[in-house]
């Protein structure tokens, strides 16, 4: 029996992060699991920069709710669903993800939750279990799952490789380059042909 896992951002949805801080004119804040392979480091540095801004959820809620999902995601995705399982894992967090699921025709997610204080500041994370896409992977794997892994970032590659098959889309050059054994691809047709392709 397979399932398909995915990444959210840069996948299915624009990067949240990289919208928000266009939106807000804040350029440190588009730094993404592209550019920091250390999730907890790039928090960190996320934090403390909507701390100095005086950020908090509701400023980012608003830059959520005007993004859709990238020109063809939810075809792909419930083409997708037609001939298999999929569950979406993501280090996002529930309080960004909720209308973006819904646009996407409320597929199931896998993420993490923010710690969010009465003023609407974010003061931390609750990661779901460490090195959570891997993790889940594997856990899948021990419930009898075959799993096909897609995404585009610097934690993405462990889930990848972790299944019987795994691929990049949309990623960077650089991530491409370190990773030729992983097949890449930029167009959800090409995608979903290789995924039928191991099913």
């Amino acid at each position: 029996m397979n399932i398909v896992c995915l990444d959210l951002e840069g996948v299915l949805v624009p990067e949240i992060w990289i919208a928000f801080a266009d939106a807000v004119g804040i350029p440190d804040l588009r730094r993404t699991t592209r550019d920091e392979p250390d999730y907890d480091k790039l928090m960190a540095f996320r934090m403390d920069i909507l701390k100095s801004a005086g950020l908090g959820l509701p400023q980012i809620q608003e830059t959520i709710a005007t993004i859709d999902p990238l020109p063809g995601a939810k075809d792909f995705l419930d083409a997708l669903r037609e001939q298999t399982q999929a569950v979406i894992i993501s280090d996002t967090f529930t309080q960004f993800a909720k209308p973006l699921m819904k646009r996407l025709g409320w597929p199931s997610l896998f993420c993490n939750e923010l710690v969010v204080g009465d003023d609407g500041m974010i003061e931390g994370y609750t990661m779901r279990c460490e090195d959570s896409k891997y993790t889940t992977v594997r856990a899948l794997q021990h419930a009898g799952f075959d799993t096909i892994g897609i995404g585009d970032s610097f934690n993405d590659l462990r889930m990848i490789k972790a299944g019987k098959a795994g691929f990049l889309f949309r990623s960077t050059d650089a991530i491409k380059s370190d990773n030729p054994d992983v097949p890449a691809f930029d167009a959800y047709d090409d995608l979903l042909a290789a995924i039928y392709g191991v099913l």
